[in-house]
């Protein structure tokens, strides 16, 4: 445990004890947010990216000692753990190299090697191999000589060709199963090999740009790799890894034999037979596997990198909103939702294709917002998505009061809409009528309206159809808990989808809550929770202070400050000349506090330094909303053509999506533009993420744009 402690320390630059204490909390059962906001003292204020990764390495670490713990015990039962492997196990640093350790002793189906040894050739192999008599002098005898005694028709060796193929079988296996031989050929290949890819299909499709396609595999993209995946699974390319320019048998036979090895020939033939058959296609199925392993470990780091800004959107507060769920067949839902998220009213309209009834549609939507007093329309972006956007443009150029409309991502909207959760919310509403609510609803507060849908539907990522699910699934659930519980929940308005994501609640406390809630009124105190079923002291002790109770009359059950921090809280107001009264109204806190001294406030609070400043924090704005701080998200009143775009147009949009090569904008076009990873600063970007991140309202340039093709190309460069 020791050495662990140490490589997570090393690899995530915190100290030992740091690493020690998240480990210890971790297997307490506590959860990552509480871990990241209540016990920075412990831990050295590490933030919950951080936790997240380092309880990741952990598990990794963990499932690679136990692997070595099997390997050792595997091979100690079959009496061949010697003082030296064990050694080398317990160094390996990877699984990979832990397998190849194993190799040697791992049980096989039968091979030629194996059927080799069971016509008693090894011992021909092995004097082959060595080149050398009893005494260490070097062999003179011609190989077919030393076969002659190992002929045994009955056991199938007919011939010295037969017999001395045996042994050449046994030698190539041999060699191949060598640990050191497969690390220097695998490092040797990872340095110099490419990956390449050829059309399978004389056919058009989307995988053209791969049709002869070769890349140094040190230089590969993930969303290169997960490309080629794809296009190989579907059966367009014909995807292999191409060594390089070097010469793999005489690099086998330079780690294998001595240069005055008698058998030169023989071994030569052999390592030209191990690499061919066994050893190169192993390396390259490794090889293509680790690539895939690592294209997907980015791609759900970047898929998660999109999430949480995506989930942490600002909030258009107060506004009375329309949803507006395009289609053109069945009609436009219309869904009107007040300030909080309650349905006024619903509808249907038809200014679409087939039926183009325009007018029709602008006088309903005249009639519900006077009758509402709507302030903004939120348009869905799927199927007549843009034809929709025209027609509340046009609506809106003719309407005498100021009302804005922003198009919103409807990703999995239909997918919560024909969901159980969507039938328990709206039992009396129409599939379609939910979803014009839910895109309401993702305008006014998009993380309480997305966390009641499957992270990986929401549709910011690359391929993440093709990722592990069970890793895709835990990594983006992790985002979402950590910014549910970032803004805080209030306990009496959540829904059981919102509270499920609270720190130390399970689904079934979650509905719990909510049950509680409709048979006993509003809670009025933090302490109240304690009454739900199966929410005990350590549930409470997770979730407390992530859950806001504005009905109490103790203010600090509307803060973050946790309930073990009330008396801290009460001191540090106390040192400070304050009333519990006056929270929400200590303008010179921070000036009180320095004039006292942090430390020594920290002392008599009881508290560390960090707690001491998170509680400060949450008595001067208490129940903030750390989305307030985000820029505002952009509201339009009118709509572009494709064909309005001219190269140097100077424009504003919104960054819907980034992934590993740009990021995609929203320019009020319809069609996203392009802003590839060369455009996006006048420096050098290692990742696109490190300059925008999604919901960024940034200011672009058009470079260019593809009419036919639907293309947009912009930059974020100084002109």
């Amino acid at each position: 445990m020791d050495q662990m402690i140490q490589t997570l320390a090393a690899e995530l630059h915190v100290k030992p004890e740091h690493a020690q204490a998240v480990v210890t909390l971790l297997d307490e059962g506590n959860t990552v947010p509480f871990i990241a906001r209540y016990r920075k003292e412990q831990h050295g204020a590490m933030d919950d990216q951080t936790i997240r990764a380092l309880a990741d390495r952990l598990d990794y670490l963990r499932g690679l000692a136990a692997r070595k713990g099997e390997v050792k015990a595997s091979i100690q039962g079959q009496g061949k753990l010697t003082e030296e492997l064990e050694k080398a196990i317990e160094s390996a640093a990877t699984l990979a190299e832990v397998e190849d350790l194993y190799r040697p002793y791992r049980p096989k189906r039968r091979t030629r090697a194996s059927m080799a040894k069971e016509k008693g050739l090894e011992p021909l192999a092995q004097l082959l191999f060595a080149g050398k008599d009893p005494e260490g002098r070097w062999l003179r005898a011609r190989p077919e000589d030393l076969a002659q005694p190992y002929l045994a028709p009955e056991k199938g060796v007919d011939t010295l060709e037969d017999a001395l193929q045996g042994a050449k079988d046994i030698i190539a296996e041999s060699l191949s199963d060598d640990a050191a031989i497969r690390k220097r050929l695998r490092e040797k290949l990872q340095r110099t090999g490419s990956l390449r890819s050829a059309a399978a299909t004389e056919e058009d499709t989307v995988y053209r740009l791969y049709y002869d396609f070769t890349e140094p595999l040190r230089r590969l993209q993930s969303h290169q790799v997960l490309a080629v995946n794809r296009g190989e699974k579907e059966g367009c390319l014909k995807v292999s890894v191409e060594p390089g320019d070097w010469d793999g048998p005489a690099l086998i036979l330079r780690e294998s034999a001595h240069p005055k090895h008698p058998y030169q020939a023989l071994l030569r033939e052999v390592a030209e037979d191990a690499w061919a058959r066994l050893i190169f296609p192993s390396l390259e199925r490794e090889i293509r596997s680790d690539l895939t392993d690592m294209a997907n470990e980015q791609a759900i780091h970047t898929f998660a990198l999109n999430l949480r800004p995506l989930l942490l959107q600002p909030p258009v507060k107060n506004q009375v909103t329309l949803g507006f769920d395009p289609a053109y067949r069945t009609g436009c839902k219309l869904a009107v939702v007040d300030g909080t998220g309650k349905v006024l009213e619903t509808g249907v309209i038809y200014p679409t294709k087939p039926h183009n009834k325009v007018e029709e549609g602008k006088r309903v939507l005249r009639r519900l917002c006077d009758k509402h007093g709507v302030t903004c329309i939120a348009i869905g972006n799927g199927t007549a998505s843009r034809e929709s956007e025209i027609f509340v443009s046009q609506f809106l150029k003719e309407y005498d009061r100021p009302v804005s409309y922003m198009v919103v991502s409807e990703a999995g909207a239909s997918v919560y809409s024909a969901s159980k959760l969507g039938a328990e919310e709206f039992p009396d509403y129409d599939v379609s009528l939910r979803s014009a609510v839910s895109i309401a609803r993702r305008l006014q507060d998009p993380l309480a309206e997305l966390v009641k849908i499957d992270p990986k539907a929401i549709g910011v990522g690359q391929y993440q159809h093709d990722m592990p699910q069970a890793r895709l699934s835990q990594a983006l659930d992790g985002v979402v808990e950590d910014c549910v519980n970032a803004v805080g929940v209030d306990v009496n308005t959540a829904s059981p989808s919102l509270l499920r994501r609270v720190a130390g609640m399970t689904p079934t406390v979650a509905k719990n809550v909510a049950a509680y809630r409709e048979e006993n009124g509003s809670f009025h105190s933090r302490k109240e929770l304690l009454k739900v079923p199966k929410l005990g002291p350590k549930a409470f002790q997770q979730c407390a202070g992530f859950l806001r109770v504005p009905e109490s009359e103790n203010v600090l059950d509307h803060t973050a400050v946790h309930p073990e921090s009330y008396p801290a809280a009460a001191k540090l107001l106390e040192l400070c000349g304050y009333q519990l009264s006056q929270v929400g109204q200590l303008t010179d806190l921070d000036q009180r506090l320095e004039q006292l001294g942090p430390k020594k406030a920290a002392e008599e609070c009881g508290v560390g330094l960090p707690t001491l400043r998170d509680i400060a924090a949450e008595l001067q704005k208490p129940g903030r909303d750390p989305r307030d701080q985000l820029p505002p998200p952009l509201l339009r009143t009118d709509v572009m053509e494709l064909s309005d775009l001219k190269p140097g147009m100077q424009l504003t949009g919104t960054v819907r999506n980034v992934v590993d090569f740009g990021a995609f904008v929203d320019i009020g076009v319809h069609q996203d533009g392009l802003v590839h990873i060369s455009q996006l600063a006048d420096r050098r970007v290692r990742h696109p993420s490190d300059v925008v991140a999604v919901g960024d309202v940034v200011e672009v340039t058009v470079l260019s744009v593809d009419e036919a093709k639907k293309r947009i190309s912009l930059t974020m460069r100084k002109q």
